[in-house]
């Protein structure tokens, strides 16, 4: 039986999992669900994820519902490349995970709120922006960027060291989320954060492009109703 994966490619932590998915060559059936229509919402999905998000797994029964856990189990079951999240070496290993728990609240915690302040909550309950809350997610979001700078980055070319790595696809994910709400240059403006976020895009652009589709679709769609004055 082949392996499900349910996702929506709007949704940041469905991209990495897709992007992992797809440059590792893991074969799956798409389960594509529209987050815009609500369709995460049915019973036959709380059925699947009672938590009612994307993405998940279902692998000949075994469910999965987080994605750090998702890529996590793909990268041992499927024996992929070691950069990713290697067996062996429990201090690279450990550094990943490092990142993978601090980005929940950072990284996630501040690019995914902005997308939905500036976005979502508008477009949902047909009201206007909060730029109270902006301001505060803005803030946020340069205070990741800084610890992804110093702490993470510092002179390597990845998050965790040499080559690349899920914490790599993940956090480039949440960052590039904020593309769509033409919020880019609060990472844009740290050049070692930038020329990170090339670098990942680069060593695998054809699919880290054709995952980051409707970002790029809503950026476009962004571009006349949220302006640089915002």
């Amino acid at each position: 039986m082949a392996l499900k994966v349910y996702y929506d490619l709007m949704s940041q932590p469905s991209r990495a999992v897709y992007m992992f998915l797809k440059l590792n060559k893991i074969p799956f059936e798409d389960k594509v669900l529209a987050l815009r229509k609500g369709e995460h919402f049915t019973e036959e999905y709380a059925r699947i994820n009672p938590f009612k998000l994307v993405p998940v797994i279902d692998d000949n029964g075994f469910v999965l519902t987080e994605s750090v856990a998702i890529l996590k189990y793909l990268a041992c079951k499927y024996n992929v490349p070691d950069h990713w999240y290697p067996r062996t070496d429990l201090r690279a290993q450990a550094k990943i995970d490092e990142y993978c728990n601090w980005q929940h609240l950072n990284t996630r915690g501040s690019a995914a709120m902005l997308f939905r302040e500036l976005l979502i909550i508008p477009r949902a309950k047909n009201q206007p922006i909060d730029m109270g809350k902006v301001e505060k997610y803005r803030k946020l979001v340069r205070k990741a960027v800084t610890g992804i700078e110093t702490h993470f980055l510092k002179s390597q070319p990845f998050l965790c060291g040499n080559d690349i790595s899920i914490a790599d696809i993940l956090g480039a994910c949440e960052l590039i989320q904020l593309y769509a709400v033409q919020e880019e240059n609060l990472y844009e403006s740290s050049p070692t954060v930038k020329a990170w976020m090339q670098r990942v895009r680069e060593r695998h652009q054809s699919v880290f492009d054709e995952s980051s589709k409707m970002v790029y679709r809503a950026h476009d769609v962004t571009k006349s109703s949220l302006g640089s004055n915002l």
